[in-house]
């Protein structure tokens, strides 16, 4: 897997997965594998778009769940070819849409799979539906633990501040030992 900062990648095809990917969890982990999977049957690259920190942090101080040295080696370990590090700061922030669309064409991509809440650029203007105006949109259906609750970083972090780490591990699928 080779990680590149934003705007260096160009590719003539690729499948890309845009989100924070905090926590690489069990609905991460389906995102990105999709991703993977549709690019290994279209014979382009796959790329993991990302931002560090988390957008979440950056406006909220949210905690974040995983180091990028370790979100990275967890998207390593799902087979990814490519990932893209956006240095989520102010100038970044401020971006509008139609820069980060501008990017994403020049990875030439035959598929995006984000989530259904996905925005992008200054004050969130953009959203799944200016996406398809200029690619093939996948929107990623969540994923449930067997409580029938969704899985999310959020909801990770509520557990963790709750003090239920076994069911926070248990949501984010990794095995012990390997953070």
């Amino acid at each position: 897997m080779q990680t590149l900062k934003e705007g260096v990648l160009t590719l003539s095809g690729s499948v890309i997965a845009i989100g924070a990917f905090d926590g690489v969890h069990k609905g991460h982990q389906a995102v990105i594998k999709q991703a993977v999977k549709k690019s290994r049957i279209s014979h382009v690259p796959s790329v993991v778009y990302t931002f560090d920190p988390p957008p979440r942090h950056f406006f909220n101080g949210v905690q974040t769940l995983t180091p990028i040295e370790e979100k990275l080696g967890r998207i390593s370990m799902l087979g990814v070819d490519y990932v893209v590090v956006a240095s989520f700061d102010e100038w970044y922030a401020t971006r509008p849409p139609e820069d980060f669309i501008y990017e994403l064409s020049k990875l030439n991509p035959i598929e995006i799979t984000v989530g259904s809440d996905f925005h992008f650029g200054k004050d969130r203007k953009g959203d799944v539906s200016l996406l398809q105006k200029y690619f093939s949109i996948n929107v990623a259906s969540p994923v449930y633990c067997n409580s029938g609750k969704r899985i999310s970083s959020t909801r990770i972090r509520q557990l963790i501040s709750e003090g239920d780490f076994q069911q926070s591990y248990s949501l984010l699928g990794w095995q012990a030992g390997i953070e």
